[in-house]
């Protein structure tokens, strides 16, 4: 598909204080974005977008309020939204029968529900500039892996949403695509590794490209080439391509048979090393905050009702 320069397009990104998010910023606004950055952490939001030129917001992407009045805000800073990269994500610690369960069900509130809601703020402006919505899925969407339960499931639905939403727009001249990347060089992956010495041993075994390691740099770089060419699949590193067209046999029983067998020693060990953890999320991971006593529609301890340059 040929190259449409991103000059002057206003692009919205989620999860964009740090990791993927930051760097798509800074890949984007290098090639002449106009950058809106969304998430959770306004200090690294401000810093940001004081070096880009863009707009910040702090919003919350589980909170439809929150997401309407950060769109709202982009609208008003800038009159249109050309294309969307829905990236916020996160990735809890623990299995089902052991983890904490709240940081399992947040894990899909953030991946998938957070895109749904991300992506109904913005479609009505996407279909007004016949723009493009980039949906960050994963490897994860078609190779699971044990002790990764709600993000695998989290990832695999924002696939198939993409892949839905990609077909009711299509009409109004809206492209959609999914990127799925493997483990990329963020706090992310960073922290997973660090917190659990058995996770990063099982990631050393997986054969590649499951089991490589991709800078961020080059993660955002394909992905902003995604935005210009609006591509309806984009992989990163390229060989977790093959992974895709595999899928069915990642996912038979000869396969499951293959990390079963490691997965008896692995799992018991990845259960203790999260309940000594004693935490649901890596160090780096943003969370909503409620600034006083939990009750009934008590909101996130912030504001996302304006925007800031």
């Amino acid at each position: 598909m040929q190259r449409k320069s991103l000059s002057g397009q206003v692009v919205l990104i989620t999860g964009a204080a740090r990791g993927i998010g930051e760097h798509t910023a800074r890949e984007a606004a290098a090639r002449g974005a106009r950058v809106a950055l969304v998430g959770l952490e306004p200090d690294r939001l401000e810093t940001l977008a004081g070096q880009l030129g863009g707009v910040w917001f702090a919003a919350d992407v589980t909170d439809q309020a929150s997401m309407a009045a950060a769109v709202d805000g982009v609208m008003s800073a800038y009159g249109r939204i050309d294309a969307v990269v829905a990236n916020a994500g996160v990735a809890s610690r623990g299995t089902v029968a052991t983890g904490d369960i709240e940081a399992l069900v947040h894990t899909v509130e953030v991946n998938l529900v957070g895109v749904m809601r991300t992506t109904a703020a913005c479609l009505p402006h996407l279909i007004a500039a016949r723009g493009y919505l980039l949906i960050v899925a994963s490897a994860a969407s078609f190779a699971a892996l044990p002790g990764m339960a709600p993000y695998c499931a989290s990832k695999a639905g924002v696939e198939h949403f993409g892949n839905a939403v990609r077909l009711e727009v299509a009409h109004h001249g809206v492209a959609v695509g999914t990127a799925h990347p493997s483990w990329i060089d963020t706090d992310l992956v960073r922290d997973a590794q660090d917190d659990l010495p058995a996770f990063k041993d099982t990631l050393r075994r997986l054969p590649p490209p499951l089991g490589s390691t991709t800078s961020v740099e080059r993660c955002a770089a394909a992905f902003v080439d995604a935005l210009e060419r609006r591509r309806r699949k984009v992989f990163v590193p390229r060989g977790v391509m093959l992974a895709y067209w595999l899928r069915t046999l990642l996912n038979s029983r000869l396969a499951e048979r293959v990390v079963e067998s490691g997965a008896r020693r692995s799992v018991p060990l990845m259960e203790e090393q999260v309940r000594a953890l004693g935490r649901g999320f890596g160090a780096h991971t943003a969370l909503p905050v409620v600034t006083r006593p939990a009750e009934p529609g008590a909101e996130p301890g912030f504001i996302a009702n304006r925007y800031h340059r």
